[in-house]
């Protein structure tokens, strides 16, 4: 089974470092740093799009959020 893995931030100093899930957050600057969220997707998976160009990675899709 494949680790997930998340990218944090620094709030003070903007340094980013990769964690697995089930850690703790990493700290910075002396405090926690912050999980960065994913992007907005920009193309839809549909099978009408060419997605040639896209690399594919993980987005947001705003599935699964209440408004």
């Amino acid at each position: 089974m494949e680790e997930t893995h998340y990218v944090y931030r620094c709030r003070n100093c903007d340094k980013t470092v990769e964690a697995v899930e089930g850690s703790e957050a990493p700290t910075c600057c002396e405090k926690q740093m912050v999980m960065e969220p994913l992007e907005q997707c920009t193309s839809a998976e549909h099978p009408e799009m060419a997605r040639n160009a896209d690399d594919n990675e993980p987005c947001d899709d705003n599935r699964g959020k209440e408004n």
